[in-house]
């Protein structure tokens, strides 16, 4: 018998995801109705201008959405210690150990932390959280407290919807950012970001892909405040992404294992469903019920198991989520779809247009 080495993976470089995006091509605003957003299909024979709406005539009968039902709070909050000001984006929910939770949370102003720190909360006088560790990266455990719905009460009072830098809103989030920043999908409270690719979906849209038999199940990642920070690190593998917390259900797991068994494809709805899919999934491609925690970091070279198509907005220059779709679809193949959108004015990022991406090894 003779074995065989799998192959070393691709030497990458942060400049090689590098692209020119004029600053006119951030969208600030959704499409509205959120369906009439722009799609961009980047197939094996090239790419095709489509819309979001055009979405059920690239699925087939038997085809199966996976969407993340993750539902975004209002997790930025401001905050003071003595005379020094805070901003705290709190990122995800740990174990405080006996039973209790803490906050892990990105704060602005962070070394002016100490443990012991007991912090005043503007607009929630309620609230007495106290600093446990202060971490590395601006990072902070934080306490509030054992009641979680005080918190949640204190959250829709006083807390932001915490929309990424490049949504310009100089005084603050609008109120309309509340519900058009929340998917469709959103059920399971605990994102501080949303997962974008859902934007899209209005009860029309779904309506019509149930009527073209495609199915939907759900999981939940709760996308956390690292999906913003950039890849810094010259040689992406060097790059550590901040852990979210996700889950796979029994039933869930086995309708995706299900619909590839009787040869219907798996539609990621999202890079966050994609990433806890390939967090769950064997070697043999079967996807196993998943509760915990995930920093997977999906780059050229890796071999995807759980999904035929990915569903998603257009991404950052030099983001992880640019190298994901990179590895998804192919470098070059995104390279000139990224060049394709530029120059064709698509919208970018989290209110922008669409992407449905082919599997660089899956033939439509």
């Amino acid at each position: 018998m003779t074995s065989t080495t799998p192959p070393a993976p691709p030497e990458l470089r942060a400049e090689d995801f590098d692209f020119a995006l004029p600053e006119a091509l951030i969208a600030q605003h959704p499409a509205r109705p959120r369906d009439a957003a722009r799609l961009l299909v980047v197939a094996p024979e090239g790419v095709r201008d489509q819309g979001v709406r055009d979405l059920p005539a690239w699925l087939r009968p038997g085809d199966l959405m996976v969407v993340n039902d993750t539902r975004v709070i209002p997790a930025r909050l401001r905050a003071r210690r003595g005379e020094a000001r805070l901003e705290i984006m709190l990122n995800r929910a740990e174990s405080g150990g006996q039973g209790g939770v803490v906050w892990h949370a990105l704060v602005r102003n962070a070394k002016k932390l100490r443990p012991g720190d007991i912090l005043a909360i503007e607009g929630a006088p309620e609230l007495a959280p106290r600093v446990v560790e202060r971490q590395e990266g601006g990072a902070a455990l934080i306490d509030f407290g054992p009641d979680q719905g005080l918190l949640a009460a204190a959250l829709e009072k006083a807390g932001e919807i915490p929309l990424p830098p490049y949504i310009a809103r100089p005084d603050g989030p609008r109120p309309e950012d509340r519900e058009d920043y929340q998917p469709i999908f959103a059920r399971e409270p605990g994102a501080v970001a949303a997962p974008t690719a859902s934007l899209h979906f209005t009860p029309a849209l779904l309506a019509a892909l149930a009527a073209r038999g495609v199915g939907q199940v759900a999981l939940t990642l709760h996308v956390g405040a690292g999906t913003f920070l950039p890849v810094r690190a010259e040689n992406p593998r060097e790059h550590r992404l901040h852990a979210e917390w996700g889950h796979i259900s029994e039933e869930a797991a086995a309708a995706i294992n299900e619909t590839r068994a009787r040869g219907g494809r798996i539609i990621a709805i999202g890079t966050t469903a994609l990433r806890l899919l390939e967090s769950a999934v064997d070697e043999h491609g079967t996807v196993h019920p998943f509760r915990g925690l995930t920093d997977i970091f999906l780059l050229p070279g890796h071999v995807f198991r759980s999904a035929d198509l990915l569903l998603t907005n257009f991404h950052l220059p030099k983001s992880s989520l640019f190298m994901l779709v990179s590895a998804f679809s192919g470098m070059a193949r995104m390279r000139d779809a990224y060049a394709h959108a530029v120059a064709g004015g698509y919208r970018f990022y989290s209110y922008g247009d669409a992407s449905l991406l082919f599997r660089e090894d899956i033939a439509p």
